[in-house]
């Protein structure tokens, strides 16, 4: 009986060794994978959540400046257009031709 409980017992030492093994060779692999994504996903022109998120921050304030100084410009033209409008209205009528 005791020699039975030996070859169990090697046994499952044996096992215990493959499963260790098997997990450190996953561990492995599953680093491989990630640092070949990695590298995949870099010739691939990518960008970071971070840099986009600067350059998304850098158009909105672009944007609001351009409506800022679209918004001035149409306030300068309206100011601009009425002091116009009496020049033109000032200009005499063109005479129509007598008719024959």
């Amino acid at each position: 009986m005791q020699s039975e409980n030996r070859i169990f017992d090697d046994f499952a030492k044996m096992l215990n060794g493959i499963a260790g093994t098997v997990a450190g060779a996953g561990r492995e692999a599953e680093a491989a994978m990630r640092e070949r994504a990695k590298e995949w996903i870099g010739r691939m022109d990518f960008v970071s959540r971070e840099e986009f998120e600067a350059v998304k921050q850098m158009a909105a304030t672009a944007r609001a400046e351009a409506e800022a100084l679209k918004a001035r410009l149409d306030k300068l033209e309206g100011a601009a257009t009425p002091s116009a409008a009496p020049k033109s209205a000032a200009r005499p009528a063109a005479r129509k031709p007598k008719a024959p």
